[in-house]
């Protein structure tokens, strides 16, 4: 093995209750639209495409002006996410700094262009992330990128971390195992060895 790829939402941190807050202060002071979003609606829909995301919790929009609204959502969120209070998971930056000694740590999220940089600077975690990528640098899906992140660093055998059944589907996609992050957001079909606490990591490799 010679590499660990990462999801970001639901793996290392949880960003949910801040983003809501980025979120609905850009819908109160840059638009019109009157809805407001929360914590748990977030939790169900972290880790899906960014469209299906805007589709789902913007219905009474047109698929134009949804995309119009993510660009002020999404410049919002980056922005916070810098300094934000998010809930980073228990051990991520030192088991991340130990594993980094051995193995690449890549990142592959299904986000928009800056959040992982965000991510990184929020938590300091810069110089133990050998690349990343997301939709939002690509225009492809996770289990592209997945495929573009190995290419692009020589990778020939890695493996991926994730809590969805989202990040399940792209691993077959892309033909490389998955570690299940059962603490994050969702629930995955079928077998997989699995993460209670992030820690539990370190008696894996």
């Amino acid at each position: 093995m010679e590499a660990i790829i990462f999801d970001v939402d639901g793996t290392l941190w949880d960003s949910t209750k801040e983003v809501a807050v980025a979120w609905n202060d850009a819908l109160e002071k840059e638009t019109k639209v009157k809805r407001r979003v929360t914590q748990e609606e977030l939790k169900k829909e972290f880790g899906k495409p960014l469209e299906e995301i805007m589709a789902d919790l913007f219905v009474e929009l047109t698929k134009e002006e949804q995309m119009e609204l993510s660009k002020v959502l999404f410049r919002h969120q980056n922005k916070w996410m810098e300094t934000a209070p998010c809930k980073v998971y228990e051990g991520v930056p030192e088991v991340l700094r130990q594993l980094a000694q051995t193995y690449k740590l890549c990142i592959v999220s299904n986000c928009q262009e800056g959040y992982i940089e965000a991510f990184l600077k929020n938590t300091g975690l810069q110089d133990v992330i050998t690349d990343h990528t997301c939709p939002g640098d690509t225009g492809k899906l996770k289990a592209e990128n997945i495929r573009i992140i190995m290419e692009r660093n020589h990778i020939r055998e890695a493996v991926y971390v994730g809590d969805t059944q989202g990040d399940a589907d792209a691993c077959k996609k892309a033909g490389v195992p998955m570690i299940y992050a059962a603490y994050g957001f969702g629930e995955v079909e079928g077998e997989y060895p699995t993460l209670h606490k992030f820690r539990e990591l370190l008696q894996m490799f």
